[in-house]
This record gives structure tokens, C-alpha cells and sequence, in this order.
């Protein structure tokens, strides 16, 4: 159990925010089918909160009955902006609030957010101080490690986790500028899980039963699954069965396919779109395919789908 403020929050392992995946849909799959410590939004822009919250709560937020505890990842490079999203998020029913300080997409960098904050120590104290200021939920940060690059930010953003109050720190264990073949920097991670009396949770690489010992080993209070969660909404219950020595039995194929299917179905109602979610089962059925021998055939399938019943079609064939 890891304990954050007036949260327990019940396992160590958390489905993290994921661009483009991370609406109701997949983390009421989620919910349905293991025991997260909580799910994550997709990042949200405070910009887009301040002047346009409707569809921030119905296309990324809107909270699942299934959902226990809920974390709404922000944008942010302006902390009067930051705060007065923290409390239109608060109101929306969120239980933690995070800030994205690692993504590393050009586009978001040239607003001075995401991995950008991480070169900016007195910007990034401002902006945690303006989330601590406007809601009574805990506050957690997201961020990349030094990696081998110069930037030596680590020791900095340790000082301001300290100084400002933040309540949980997420780390991803690579530089911005390193990509997914880059192994991850587990002693960077250690580092900050031994210099913060916070929660660190570990992120990068989380798989399997082997990656998550190499995570818990650094002495991370928890670990973050990232797009291995999707198309195995059953993962989380998975590797902690694992990591208790107990057996779990995976989805049956079929099953799998159902579960395809309930996605779309759910997207289609979330976006009040067929023809957006369609599109959305193009780019999630190789994440749902792994396990097929013809993954590659039953993709290119789908990419031929533009009907809900042509995408049932399509799992019917290749989901025997």
C-alpha cells in the first residue's frame, strides 16, 4: 500500500496517462480487469481546460463508476493558468493531479512545457506551489532523468520537489531526447527514490514479471505501466499475481477480441462517433493483435474497416 496524503492507494502498480488511449474507455478496461492504484488522463492543456471545460470533461476526463482513484495529468507553463485549472480539475472529481514535465515532442517543448520545465527549476517551483495552492488533492509530478546527457537537472528537481511541496514524483527513466531503445536508467531512478521521503514511482520498460523486479529494485514505491497496458487491460492483475508466485490465466483469444470490441463500442459512445472510433481501432488493434499469428494480416484488415459491424466482422475472422 502506498500512502499519499489522505489516499491509501491499494497496489503498486499504476496504468500511466498515454496520448490518443487514455480516455474512459480504456481506463474503465482497465478498472474492469486488474486492481491499479490508479489511472491517468491523457494530457490535458490548462488552455484548453480554461476555455473549453465541457469537452475537457466529456472527451477526457468524464469519470467511470469503475474508477476508484483517478489522476488528471495537465500541461502547463503559467502557474495563474495552472491553478485555476487545478480547481476547475478538483471540481471535475479528480484525486490527483499531475504535471507533466517529460514529454519530450517538439511541439510541447516549444510551449515551454513538458520536458522543457526541467531546465527551468524556479519556473517548475511556481507552477507546483500554484497546483499545492488551489485543491486539497494530492499533487504529483512527471519527469525524465539526466540520462547521459549534460543537463544535470536531477539534483535541481529533487530541491524543488523538496522546497515546494509536491506530494508523489513519477519518474521515467530516460532523457528527453533518448528513445524507447535506450535502456532504461534504473540508478537515476534509485536516485531520486533514495533522496525524497515522497512516494517515487518508477516508469519505463514494464512488460513483464523480469522488468518489474528490475523497477522495484531500484526502490521506486510503485511502478508505472505504460503502453504494455493497452490491448491487456488484465496486465496490472497479471504482474502482481506474478510477483505473489500466484498463477493467473490470460483472456482466451476470443475473449480478447471482445474486449477489442467493448472498446470501440465505448469509444464510439464517449466520441458519438462510429466513423472516430473506427479510426481509433486502426491505430489500438496491433496493441489488441499481439497475440496472433497473423497480427499483421487481421491490422491491415482493420484498416479496411469503416463500420462497427465491419470491425466485428473482421475480429470474427481472425479471433478463432
Amino acid at each position: 500500500m502506498i500512502k499519499l496524503n489522505t489516499i491509501n492507494l491499494e497496489t503498486k502498480l499504476i496504468q500511466g496517462p498515454l496520448a490518443g488511449v487514455s480516455a474512459r474507455p480504456f481506463r474503465e478496461l482497465v478498472w474492469q480487469y486488474s486492481k491499479p492504484a490508479y489511472t491517468c488522463t491523457e494530457m490535458i492543456s490548462c488552455k484548453t481546460i480554461l476555455h473549453d471545460r465541457d469537452f475537457v470533461n466529456q472527451r477526457f476526463i468524464n469519470k467511470s463508476p469503475l474508477e476508484k482513484v483517478l489522476c488528471v495529468q495537465l500541461s502547463a507553463s503559467d502557474p495563474r493558468e495552472l491553478g485555476e485549472a487545478v480547481k476547475i480539475v478538483t471540481d471535475m472529481g479528480a484525486d490527483i493531479i499531475d504535471l507533466n514535465c517529460g514529454c519530450p515532442k517538439k511541439k510541447i517543448r516549444s510551449k515551454h512545457t513538458g520536458s522543457k520545465l526541467l531546465s527551468d527549476p524556479h519556473m517548475l517551483y511556481q507552477l507546483i506551489k500554484a497546483m499545492k495552492d488551489n485543491t486539497h488533492v494530492p499533487i504529483s509530478i512527471k519527469i525524465r532523468v539526466d540520462g547521459t546527457s549534460n543537463d544535470n537537472f536531477n539534483h535541481d528537481i529533487v530541491s524543488v520537489i523538496k522546497d515546494a511541496g509536491a506530494d508523489l514524483l513519477v519518474v521515467h527513466g530516460r532523457h528527453w531526447q533518448e528513445n524507447y531503445e535506450t535502456p532504461c536508467h534504473y540508478e537515476q531512478i534509485a536516485f531520486f527514490a533514495n533522496e525524497l521521503e515522497i512516494p517515487v514511482i518508477g516508469n519505463g520498460d514494464v512488460a513483464s514479471l523480469e522488468t518489474l523486479k528490475n523497477m522495484l529494485a531500484t526502490g521506486c514505491a510503485g511502478t508505472m505501466i505504460g503502453r504494455a497496458g493497452v490491448g491487456q487491460p488484465w496486465l496490472i492483475n497479471q504482474l502482481l499475481a506474478e510477483l505473489d508466485e500466484a498463477c493467473i490465466v490470460k483472456p482466451a483469444i476470443k475473449k480478447i477480441a471482445a474486449i477489442f470490441l467493448t472498446h470501440i463500442e465505448r469509444l464510439c459512445s464517449l466520441l458519438q462517433s462510429e466513423t472516430f472510433a473506427i479510426l481509433h481501432a486502426r491505430k489500438l488493434a496491433k496493441y489488441y493483435a499481439r497475440d496472433l499469428i497473423n497480427r499483421h494480416a487481421f491490422c491491415a484488415a482493420v484498416n479496411q474497416s469503416h463500420t462497427f459491424n465491419e470491425l466485428q466482422q473482421v475480429c470474427g475472422n481472425y479471433f478463432e
